[in-house]
C-alpha cells in the first residue's frame, strides 16, 4: 500500500511540474502592466486550474499507466487497492518491476501526453493584458476634451448656460450645492435657484411641472420646493424630486408588551426607548403617571424626564433597570408610561408614542371588601366585611359540631353575625337607593323594629276584645280603612296608566349591568340574615358566599387610564390661507358618490376633448395641473402626469390619451361616482315592454 501512495504523489508532481510554466508565464503579463485586477483574476484562474487538474490526476493517472506501460498488465488499479489474495500478489509483483518499467523520464512523457502545456491561454491572456494597458494608457483627444456625453455637443453648449444652486434649510444640515441642468433631489422647502451665465441670449423661461413659469435675467430665478416637479429649459426636461423631513420614530424596546405584569418578587423594572430621525431630534422626553389606589380615590403622580442626547443627533438611544423604589411603585400600583420626541424642523413635528402600563401586583387582602365601581365609604370600625362574616359562620358550625355549647350561646352568636350580615346590607343597599340607618343610634340593634312588629301581630286579645268582634257581622266603617282604601286604588291607578319618576333605583348614578350585581348581593345576604335569624347557620353559609362573588365581580372593574384629548381640527394649508378661495379648503373627508361633491364641469370638458382631436378648453393646462396637484399624492404618478400636460401643450396628439387616464385616474381617488342618465319613458313604451316584446 505504501508503493501505491508513492507512485501517485509521482504521477501528481509530474502534472504540477507540467502546468507550472502556464502558470508563472501567464502571470508575466499583468505584471509588467502592472495591473492589480488582472492579476488577482489570473490568480483566481490559475487556482481553479489546479483543482480540476488534482481531480484528473486522482481519477485517471492508473489508465495513463496501464495504456502507456505494457508491463503494468491493465493492473495499475491494483496499485491503490487489493482485497483478494491472489490481488495482493499481483500487486506484489507489480511493485517489484514498478522501479524497473517507469523511470521518471518515463513519467514526464506519459504525463506530457495527457495534461497540455497550455500556451494558447498563455497567448490569451497575453493580449488582454495589453488591451487593459491600451485601454488605460491612451492618450487625450486634441484640446483635453473628455469623451462626449449622451448629450449632444449643441445641447451640451446651451445647458452650459445655465446653473441649478440648492440652499437646503439650515436645520438638515445638509451642505449647499450648485451644478448644470440634471435631475436633482433635494429636502422640503430647499431654496432652489436658476441662474444664467452673462451672455446668454434666447427663451430663458424655466417651465414648472405644476404650471408656474420663471424667467431668470440679471438675476437668478428662485423656488421654494414643497413638493417634487418636473421642469425644462430650451427643451431639456428633468426632474426635481422632494425629499419630505419624515417625523420621529420612536420605538419602546422594553417592555416588550403593553401591559407588563410584575412578579410579586420583582425588585425592579426595565425600560428602553429608542428614537430616530432623519435630520435631528430636538427634545425627548418620557412622561410617567403612577396611579394609586381604587375607586374615586386614584390619585396620579406624573413626571417627566429629558431623554438624553447621544454623539449622533439623529438617534437617540435610552434605557434603565429602575428600581421600584426609584419609581415609587407599591403593591396595587400602576404605571403608566409614554415617550414624546419633536425634531428639529423648522415646523417641528412632535409624535407621542403608545402608552405603556406596568402593574404591580397587589396582595390578597382577607379584611376589606371594596368596590372599585362604586365611590368608597366612610366605614364605621364595627363594621365587618363579607369575607369575616363567613368565617365567622364556619366557626360557629364548627363549635356546635364538636363541642357542646348552650343552645342560648349559639343564638346569640348567630343573632350576633346575623346583626353584622343585616348592617353590611344595609351599606350596599344605599347604592340602590335604600334607605339606611347604618350610623344611626341603633345601628347595632339588629330587628327592632322587626320585632316589635312580630309582637304587634302576635298578641293576644282578651276575650271580651274577641266577643266583641265576633259580636259584629257588619263593618263599622271606620274612616281609616276608607282612607287607605282610597290611597291604593289611586297608587293602583297610577302604577298602570302613569309612570313613576321617584323610584329609590333610579335615583342612583350607577348602568343597569352594576345594579344588577348589586341586587343579586343583596338577595343573598338577606337569605343568608334570615337562616341566621332562624338559628340555621349551616343553610346561611351558601347564601353568604354568593353574596361574597356578586361583591368581588364589583370589583373586576378596573381602573382606567386615559389621556385628555380635545378635538383638533385638520390644519389649512398654507397656500389656501388669505386667498379667499374654498377650493380644498373643505374637510378632507371622502363622500361616497355625494350629490355635492361632483366632477368640475371644466374637468369633464377637458376629459372629453382629450378623447379626440378636439380644440382644447381655454385655461386648459391650469385645471389640469390644480387638478393633478391636488388629488395625485404618489410622487412618480403626479410626475408623470405633469410630463404628459407638457407633452400635450407642446403639440403632442398621441399623448392626450395619456393625459386623460392620469386625470381620470385622480378622479377615482377612492371614490364611486355614480352618475345617472336622465331618460323619459313614454306609455307606450311601457306597454311594449309589458307584452313582451323583443
Amino acid at each position: 500500500m505504501h508503493g501505491g501512495v508513492e507512485i501517485t504523489k509521482r504521477v501528481w508532481r509530474a502534472a504540477q511540474l507540467r502546468r507550472l510554466p502556464l502558470w508563472i508565464i501567464g502571470a508575466l503579463p499583468w505584471l509588467a502592466i502592472p495591473s492589480g485586477p488582472g492579476l488577482l483574476a489570473w490568480a483566481g484562474w490559475c487556482a481553479l486550474d489546479w483543482v480540476k487538474l488534482r481531480r484528473r490526476v486522482t481519477f485517471e493517472w492508473t489508465a495513463w499507466l496501464d495504456g502507456a506501460v505494457p508491463e503494468m498488465e491493465d493492473s495499475a488499479a491494483l496499485l491503490e487497492q487489493a482485497d483478494s489474495p491472489i490481488a495482493r500478489l499481483q500487486q506484489q509483483r507489480l511493485f517489484d518491476r514498478l522501479d524497473a518499467v517507469i523511470s521518471p523520464a518515463q513519467l514526464r512523457q506519459i504525463v506530457a501526453r495527457h495534461v497540455s502545456a497550455g500556451y494558447p491561454i498563455i497567448l490569451v491572456s497575453a493580449v488582454l493584458a495589453g488591451m487593459v494597458w491600451y485601454a488605460t494608457t491612451r492618450p487625450p483627444e486634441a484640446g483635453g476634451v473628455a469623451a462626449p456625453s449622451p448629450v449632444g455637443s449643441a445641447t451640451a453648449a446651451t445647458l452650459a448656460g445655465l446653473t441649478v444652486k440648492l440652499a437646503p434649510p439650515a436645520y438638515t444640515g445638509v451642505a449647499p450645492s450648485e451644478s448644470a441642468p440634471r435631475d436633482l433631489q433635494a429636502p422640503e422647502q430647499t431654496v432652489v435657484s436658476w441662474c444664467l451665465k452673462d451672455g446668454t441670449a434666447g427663451d430663458n423661461r424655466i417651465e414648472l411641472g405644476n404650471g408656474q413659469v420663471l424667467e431668470p435675467g440679471k438675476e437668478c430665478a428662485r423656488w421654494t420646493a414643497t413638493e417634487s416637479v418636473v421642469w425644462r429649459w430650451r427643451g431639456e426636461r428633468h426632474t426635481l424630486r422632494v425629499i419630505p423631513d419624515q417625523p420621529p420614530e420612536i420605538t419602546i424596546t422594553a417592555p416588550t408588551q403593553m401591559i407588563q405584569d410584575l412578579r410579586e418578587t420583582a425588585t425592579s423594572a426595565a425600560m428602553g426607548v429608542q428614537v430616530r430621525d432623519d435630520y435631528a431630534i430636538r427634545r425627548a422626553t418620557l412622561h410617567m403617571t403612577l396611579a394609586r389606589g381604587s375607586g374615586e380615590n386614584v390619585k396620579f403622580t406624573d413626571r417627566e424626564m429629558p431623554l438624553p442626547a447621544s454623539n449622533d443627533p439623529k438617534r437617540r438611544d435610552w434605557s434603565k433597570q429602575w428600581s421600584l423604589a426609584e419609581l415609587e411603585l407599591e403593591p396595587g400600583d400602576e404605571l403608566y408610561f409614554f415617550v414624546r420626541a419633536t425634531d428639529n424642523a423648522g415646523r417641528a413635528q412632535t409624535v407621542q408614542s403608545p402608552t405603556y402600563t406596568v402593574r404591580r401586583p397587589a396582595p390578597e387582602q382577607e379584611g376589606e371588601e371594596e368596590s372599585a365601581a362604586m365611590p368608597s365609604l366612610v366605614k364605621p370600625a364595627s363594621l365587618r366585611s363579607q369575607r369575616q362574616i363567613i368565617i365567622d359562620t364556619e366557626q360557629l358550625i364548627a363549635d356546635m359540631r364538636g363541642t357542646r355549647i348552650a343552645a342560648e350561646d349559639v343564638r346569640d352568636r348567630s343573632e350576633r353575625i346575623a346583626n353584622d350580615q343585616a348592617q353590611l346590607r344595609r351599606r350596599y343597599g344605599q347604592f340602590l337607593g335604600e334607605e339606611s340607618t347604618l350610623f344611626a343610634d341603633n345601628a347595632g340593634s339588629g330587628t327592632g323594629g322587626a320585632q316589635q312588629d312580630d309582637d304587634h301581630e302576635g298578641h293576644d286579645h282578651g276575650p271580651g276584645e274577641h266577643a266583641h268582634e265576633e259580636g259584629h257581622g257588619h263593618d263599622h266603617g271606620n274612616p281609616n280603612t276608607r282612607k287607605s282604601a282610597i290611597v291604593n286604588e289611586t297608587q293602583h291607578i297610577l302604577e298602570t296608566y302613569g309612570h313613576a319618576h321617584d323610584e329609590a333605583e333610579n335615583a342612583t348614578m350607577y348602568d343597569e349591568g352594576t345594579k344588577k350585581v348589586l341586587r343579586r348581593a343583596l338577595v343573598a345576604m338577606w337569605d343568608a340574615e334570615k337562616s341566621l335569624r332562624a338559628i340555621a347557620p349551616k343553610t346561611a353559609l351558601a347564601p353568604e358566599h354568593k353574596a361574597l362573588e356578586a361583591i368581588k365581580e364589583l370589583q373586576q372593574a378596573e381602573r382606567i387610564f386615559l389621556h385628555k384629548t380635545a378635538f383638533t381640527p385638520p390644519p389649512i394649508k398654507e397656500d389656501k390661507r388669505m386667498t379667499g378661495e374654498m377650493a380644498g379648503a373643505a374637510s378632507y373627508r371622502r363622500q361616497q358618490a355625494g350629490q355635492d361633491a361632483p366632477l368640475p364641469e371644466e374637468l369633464r370638458t377637458l376629459v372629453q376633448a382629450l378623447s379626440g382631436e378636439a380644440v382644447l378648453p381655454a385655461l386648459w393646462s391650469r385645471t389640469a395641473n390644480d387638478w393633478v396637484r391636488t388629488r395625485l399624492k404618489d410622487d412618480e404618478q403626479r410626475l408623470a402626469a405633469q410630463r404628459a400636460i407638457q407633452d400635450v401643450a407642446d403639440g403632442c396628439v398621441a399623448c392626450r390619451p395619456v393625459l386623460g387616464a392620469w386625470l381620470r385616474t385622480g378622479a377615482g381617488d377612492g371614490q364611486v361616482l355614480l352618475q345617472a342618465t336622465t331618460r323619459v319613458e313614454t306609455p307606450f313604451e311601457r306597454n311594449w315592454r309589458a307584452a313582451g316584446a323583443p
